[in-house]
């Protein structure tokens, strides 16, 4: 059910949902983790996908499509349908998504096999929208827990539709040592949090120190990214491209930086080359094309 070729280096690992984007011009495999996981096996590193899937036809589509992709998985099989999202896009190219509940991913057992993995992990993504069910909700919290206390626990915030809440982001907060969010995302947690009239600046070194993060890692689109730490903050200009759409071009973003940052790139420099790749995936269609070879070696 499940590929996975121990490599020499620990695992990097996307848990959350797995699932299938159904876009305009037809089905493409996605999910933030998965997306994560491809972009770091990319770079060389240990990626491997852990989440859950259905006993039914999209889900030995995509044990197949990940396959072929020679992407290592755990994907457990459980009792509930594959994952799926509507997406729409604007005449930007901007994705809408309409999320369907009661999947696969919403119950991501904690496994033997999975806690195994946690113990040799070397860095996890995950993000809120696996965790609007309790099921899937305490595996991550559980994996998170078991890792080594040297990994880097990347939360990339993803708030989609009305699946979060102020504990439950909280919560994560606090278990992370990297924060990725957005800007519409940073106006959501000031108007939560009880500061909406700062500055963004000033709500990224807000959350920064309150929860005692290593990096903090703000994208507002064509304005431009920003990577804080204790201190300092670099910013990188959003290049301008033909945009095909921009499914999973975060996701690549987060993927990169932290590949570069494990293989002892600077902050500076990993933000730069993560800014490169994601626009680069905004010219593709789907979130998953292969990466150009230059781009790959400059992470190395």
């Amino acid at each position: 059910m499940n590929n996975i070729q121990k490599l020499s280096k620990e695992y990097i690992v996307g848990l959350g949902e797995i699932l299938f984007d159904c876009l305009p011009e037809g089905k493409k495999l996605g999910g933030a983790p998965a997306n994560f996981a491809y972009h770091a096996s990319q770079f060389g590193l240990n990626g491997i996908a852990v989440s859950a899937i259905g006993p039914d036809e999209l889900g030995n589509e995509i044990l197949s499509q990940l396959g072929e992709k020679n992407l290592q998985t755990r994907l457990e099989m459980v009792d509930y349908p594959t994952g799926t999202v509507q997406v729409t896009l604007s005449g930007e190219g901007i994705p809408q998504y309409d999320i369907c509940e009661g999947v696969a991913y919403d119950n991501i057992p904690w496994t033997p096999e999975i806690e195994a993995i946690a113990k040799e992990t070397r860095a996890v993504c995950f993000g809120t929208l696996a965790q609007r069910n309790e099921a899937s909700r305490a595996t991550i919290q559980k994996f998170v827990e078991a890792m080594p206390e040297y990994g880097l626990k990347i939360y990339d915030i993803n708030l989609r539709q009305h699946f979060y809440n102020q504990t439950l982001i909280e919560d994560n907060l606090n278990r992370c040592n990297i924060l990725k969010i957005n800007d519409e995302e940073l106006e959501i947690l000031g108007e939560m949090f009880g500061y909406p009239e700062l500055l963004p600046e000033n709500k990224c070194w807000i959350l920064l120190a309150k929860y005692n993060l290593d990096i903090l890692i703000l994208t507002c689109g064509t304005e431009g990214s920003y990577a804080f730490t204790k201190g300092n903050v670099s910013f990188q200009p959003t290049p301008k491209v033909t945009v095909a759409d921009t499914v999973g071009a975060g996701d690549s973003f987060t993927s990169t930086f932290c590949s570069a940052i494990l293989n002892g790139k600077s902050v500076a420099d990993a933000h730069k080359l993560a800014v490169e790749v994601s626009a680069y995936v905004c010219t593709q269609n789907g979130a998953m094309p292969v990466l150009p070879k230059e781009l790959v070696e400059r992470a190395r």
